[in-house]
């Protein structure tokens, strides 16, 4: 019953038990190679505690054992048991584990790139064509694809247990790793690395697409002009407003590199680094307080009208 509670904890979003990539596959096959080699020593502990015990109360051994009492066998069993065979599962296990470390780290034939940066507290990606999005990363489905992984100012650790093992960002430094997805989905990441005070709230999205190409398409287009009167002074109130000092509208003035970019985030499912799902009410609340929702973030609080506000909100929802 004990051990059936404790596997509950080994379902979720995040669990490494539910492998959708070679990657995780290979780090779940390694956990439950070692789960049932400490599963069969525990029982054979346990069977041997209780022989002790029995044999114990039939003899009326005292606890003052006596060494020429013990059996020739009863040697050979415990140098066996407690060492010859501990020290062939380790090798076993080292043997396997460095197996599978070496083919983690093996260079594949992937054909896109897409380099990740992690920030205090989000993450912003890169592709080859121009595309940048932020915190909801699409690959194709099916094919390995390669990550560049670079910091912008402290470490942070890139995870996403369902697709691979997490691997380091360190300032300076650029980390590579080929992940790939087996199935579609989407798949939740965050960092592994303590990295300040929203640490626990820098989250991410994998989606693994399979209309990867559509979608990388209209992400390369720039933002949609303004087709209503309230789009349009929503536009006119963005490049107006503090707003525009931190991010990028591409097909717009706006281009700043401080924040994430804007130019499809109507598109994206979720806000300020996975933190609230992307709504009307979770947008405006960041626009007017970030604080409010994710203490110490750079975004500084933006004062607008009433009127304004709803016209800024018009906009950026129209950016799909």
């Amino acid at each position: 019953m004990v051990l059936i509670f404790g596997m509950t904890a080994c379902s979720g979003p995040m669990s490494i038990m539910d492998p959708a990539g070679p990657g995780a596959s290979r780090v779940a096959r390694l956990w439950w190679l070692i789960f049932w080699i400490s599963i069969i020593v525990m029982l054979v502990v346990l069977v041997l505690l209780v022989y002790s015990l029995r044999t114990r109360r039939k003899t009326g051994a005292n606890s003052e054992g006596n060494p020429e009492d013990v059996p020739a066998w009863g040697i050979r069993f415990v140098a066996i048991s407690g060492f010859v065979i501990p020290v062939i599962v380790l090798i076993v296990v080292l043997g396997i584990s460095l197996f599978d470390l070496a083919a983690l780290g093996k260079d594949q034939n992937s054909q896109l790139r897409i380099e990740v940066t992690g920030h205090m507290w989000w993450w912003e990606a890169r592709y080859p064509n121009g595309v940048v999005t932020a915190n909801e990363i699409h690959i194709p489905v099916g094919e390995p694809v390669e990550f560049s992984l670079e910091t912008a100012d402290v470490i942070h650790s890139f995870w996403i247990p369902s697709l691979f093992p997490k691997k380091d960002m360190i300032p300076g430094r650029a980390n590579t790793l080929t992940m790939e997805a087996s199935k579609p989905g989407r798949y939740q990441g965050i960092c592994s690395e303590f990295c300040g005070l929203q640490h626990a709230n820098m989250g991410m999205y994998v989606v693994a697409d399979v209309n990867f190409t559509e979608w990388l398409a209209n992400q390369e287009l720039p933002a949609l002009k303004p087709s209503s009167n309230t789009t349009k002074s929503g536009l006119e109130v963005f490049l107006g407003s503090t707003c525009i000092g931190c991010h990028t509208i591409r097909g717009t003035a706006a281009d700043s590199t401080i924040g994430p970019d804007l130019t499809h985030v109507a598109d994206r499912e979720t806000l300020f680094a996975a933190r609230v799902d992307n709504t009307r009410a979770n947008l405006k609340a960041i626009i007017i307080d970030p604080q409010g929702i994710k203490p110490g973030a750079a975004m500084p609080p933006t004062t607008l009208t009433d009127a304004d506000l709803e016209s800024l909100l018009d906009y950026l929802e129209s950016l799909r």
